[in-house]
């Protein structure tokens, strides 16, 4: 609970290690995660640096073992994931873990080098297979005699002359490059060229990338040399594979028969080379996350080895870090235990030292905790030993919420959502799932499972279930002509008037609004009064709080000066303006109302109204009240009002004069004495410390300045952030109307349908309205009102106390590499 109320306190010490026990200390104090370093080299390179050479060969063994993690998931090899969390390995152990990802590397590289030349061979020998196939339909008929060359007879012959012989270019391309091969083949050759084309029906898979491509088996006849030529340049230039085709029917057979069978041989071989590289990646799967482990916690040790200095004599690391003064006892055994591992016989000196730095801000949090920690650290971490709010923002800020996100039924989707991720969250952590914004809604599932039950709480209190009303304990109305909840027609519309003896029991509904209102003209009317002024009841009561607050911080830290002249001043201001303004309205709620119980005087027509007092309050005016009506809600009002007015504007010149001219003085009183503390100095010879000239600056004009600044924020931010809790009456008036509208406009719909193809229009309209009332009304409704519960926190509440100008303790743990985490530690 200390913890969680303040950060805890910080020691910073001084470290002295062995240069042979180093390794192992570091390594156990990164177990514990409780020791934050100094960097004790800023001005160094990190290239220069002592254990940059380690820090190296670990990038290098990252490296490799991410190459395995990528071949792993290439082959969508599942990676062991056991749980374990090994220790870190002994420096010496880094070289076999070297030579093992080295030559797992080596062997996977010639493994796949040999696989992507096999691949490539086979889709030669594929796509000259192909050709000869191709090529034997388009000549079979051609081909009549073993010995004839299939280019004859295709061209006419000349008279007196024999047939034309042709020659041919047979090859392979991608089917998209077709068309701009043929074209480019058609204008280089003027059109001496024919162009036989046929598609190879099952896709062939690329030997680098292994997509399946697309390709097409081509035929060119040209007639002499220089078209060959042509044809042959185009066909490099246009990426295209040209294969030797026999012009023979003989030839082509002979050919296809030798190239089956080397398909044959090689299909075996690239078989056994495919089941080797699987099982070699098979055996690194079960120890990958292992490895992942040891390679970076190594690294991280070495990294902050590298943030330590080495004494003249090299054989000691001295190092400075902030320690939980409540775990130095942890620490000791920790070291002791290094100690231990590495054998030296040279134990490790922990020191406690004096010093005018800041610790920084550390709170022990749980599963339960962090997620409201985070929302406070959002806005900045707490200063050092500075009251925390997150322990208080555990209620009021799923409080907060729900007063906006009033809603029984819509409550109880965001409860069934976080509750199923409080109860599978094991299983949920260990699937390691990943997305930004899934890790936000896993992250606050505790946040949102008691926004989900006080959202259902407020929801009864409003007495809105998916904006419709409950009637647990009937109605306190009864209209004319037996008119009650149980017979009341929805066609109908009443305006519910309370003051009415005859159509109100004039007694309070047990819990909440009466179901009456739901159906009532002046709902809207009715439920704003109400709204508005509760809104402001415990925005005042959230903002005293936060001044209460403030005690804390000031008797913690001895500053009697600020609980004088800031504490007691802010808090008669806040009581005497806005606490009289609550309570001018219980004042109201109470003592006026209707029926027999009540006078004329004291009727809910005369009730003075509680804005228009105000108002008059701080302008000190009075007004004339209504016929038959009183001015004043008690006796003495007048009195009271202008003493609180007259205490409210002292309270102003008592935050900003007497602090800054109190500190004046006390800086003039401190500098005398130094100034008489030299004198003597000089005269009795001794020359006086250099702490002397490391004083603090003061500065008058700057002190009254931020002074001023102060009071003025607070003044009329105290107005502001009063106006600012009407947020909570808006939000939660616009969310029950948009509520009302989906149910009126859709649900409505399908409820008004009887025949039995209205079932199945009621079915679809439901899915239509439950998907519109979650994405809507659950999500969208539910971050604005989570923002402005957030703002509410951030703005109105912590400004009162909380300055956050801390720094958070970022210690050396290997905790986010156990979890998979990619931060360095």
């Amino acid at each position: 609970m200390g913890s969680i109320f303040r950060s805890e306190a910080m020691a910073l010490c001084q470290l002295f290690l062995s240069s042979e026990a180093a390794y192992n200390c570091v390594s156990e104090l990164g177990e514990i995660g409780l020791v934050q370093f100094r960097d004790l080299n800023p001005d160094v390179n990190a290239f220069q640096r002592k254990f940059v050479h380690e820090v190296r060969r670990c990038d290098e063994m990252e490296r490799q073992l991410r190459y395995l993690e990528k071949e792993m998931l290439k082959d969508n090899l599942p990676i062991v994931d056991t749980g374990e969390n090994p220790e870190a390995p002994q420096p010496r152990e880094m070289v076999d873990l070297e030579a093992t990802f080295e030559k797992l590397e080596n062997e996977l590289r010639e493994v796949n080098g040999n696989a992507e030349t096999l691949k490539k061979n086979s889709l030669e020998l594929t796509e000259l297979k192909h050709v000869l196939q191709i090529t034997q339909i388009f000549f079979d008929e051609r081909d009549s005699e073993p010995n004839t060359s299939i280019t004859q007879n295709l061209l006419p012959a000349e008279e007196g002359k024999g047939p034309v012989q042709l020659g041919f270019v047979a090859g392979v391309t991608r089917r998209e490059r077709m068309p701009m091969f043929e074209r480019m083949l058609w204008r280089v050759c003027r059109g001496n060229v024919f162009v036989r084309q046929s598609e190879i029906h099952e896709p062939l898979e690329d030997p680098v990338t292994g997509e399946a491509v697309h390709k097409v088996v081509f035929l060119i006849f040209f007639q002499g040399e220089q078209l060959k030529n042509k044809v042959k340049k185009i066909c490099d230039g246009c990426r295209a594979t040209t294969y030797p085709c026999p012009e023979s029917k003989q030839d082509r057979q002979e050919m296809g028969q030798g190239v089956k069978g080397r398909l044959d041989d090689l299909s075996v071989v690239l078989n056994q080379t495919t089941d080797h590289r699987h099982r070699v990646l098979a055996a690194a799967a079960k120890h990958l996350r292992t490895w992942f482990i040891k390679v970076r916690k190594i690294k991280a040790i070495y990294h902050t080895l590298n943030m330590l200095n080495l004494d003249v004599t090299n054989k000691c690391l001295i190092a400075e870090c902030w320690v939980p003064c409540s775990d130095l006892g942890v620490i000791q055994d920790g070291l002791r235990k290094g100690t231990e591992k590495s054998g030296s016989s040279v134990q490790p000196i922990l020191n406690c030292m004096q010093t005018t730095m800041m610790p920084p801000t550390f709170h022990r949090t749980n599963k339960f905790t962090s997620g409201f920690q985070a929302l406070v650290d959002s806005y900045g971490v707490a200063s050092y030993r500075e009251i925390n709010p997150a322990l208080y923002t555990t209620t009021t800020f799923p409080f907060l919420f729900a007063v906006m996100f009033g809603d029984a039924g819509h409550g109880m989707i965001m409860l069934l959502f976080a509750a199923w991720m409080v109860i599978r969250e094991k299983a949920l952590i260990a699937a390691k799932m990943k997305g930004e914004i899934w890790n936000i809604f896993f992250g606050g599932r505790y946040i949102l499972l008691l926004m989900g039950l006080f959202s259902i709480y407020t929801g009864f209190i409003y007495n809105d279930v998916f904006s419709k009303s409950t009637n647990i304990f009937g109605s306190a109305f009864h209209m004319g002509n037996n008119v009650t909840l149980a017979n009341l027609t929805v066609l109908e519309e009443y305006t519910l008037d309370p003051g009415l003896d005859d159509e109100y029991d004039q007694k309070p509904y047990p819990f909440g609004y009466d179901p009456m209102w739901q159906i009532a003209v002046n709902k809207i009317a009715f439920q704003n009064s109400y709204k508005m002024k509760i809104s402001i009841i415990i925005g005042v009561v959230h903002m005293i709080f936060g001044v209460l607050l403030s005690v804390v911080n000031h008797v913690f830290f001895k500053n009697w000066l600020s609980l004088v002249f800031e504490f007691i001043p802010q808090i008669i201001f806040l009581i005497g303006l806005f606490g009289y303004l609550c309570i001018m309205v219980f004042h109201k709620w109470i003592h006026y109302g209707c029926g027999e119980a009540f006078d004329v005087e004291h009727g809910s027509s005369c009730a003075p109204s509680v804005l228009i007092t105000f108002i008059n309050m701080v302008l000190l005016k009075t007004d004339e009240p209504p016929e038959n009506c009183s001015l004043w809600m008690y006796k003495g009002q007048y009195t009271v009002q202008v003493v609180l007015l007259l205490l409210c504007v002292i309270c102003v010149p008592l935050m900003l004069i007497p602090k800054p001219l109190i500190l004046n003085s006390r800086h003039k009183a401190n500098m005398r004495a130094r100034n008489f503390q030299s004198v003597v100095e000089s005269e009795m010879g001794e020359p006086s410390g250099p702490h002397h000239k490391e004083e603090e600056e003061f500065e008058f004009s700057e002190v009254f300045i931020e002074q001023a600044i102060h009071t003025i924020e607070y003044v009329l931010g105290s107005v502001s952030h009063t106006a600012s809790y009407l947020r909570l009456w808006a939000l939660s008036l616009a969310h029950g109307q948009l509520s009302e509208v989906l149910w009126s406009m859709v649900m409505r719909i399908g409820l008004a349908q009887s025949s039995i193809v209205g079932s199945i229009i009621l079915y679809l309209i439901f899915a239509a309205w439950a998907v519109l009332t979650i994405s809507i009304l659950v999500l969208m409704e539910g971050l604005s009102a989570f923002l402005h519960t957030l703002r509410l926190h951030w703005v109105e509440f912590q400004s009162k106390f909380y300055k956050g100008e801390g720094y958070a303790f970022q210690p050396l743990t290997f905790k986010h590499i156990i979890n998979g985490e990619e931060e360095e530690a």
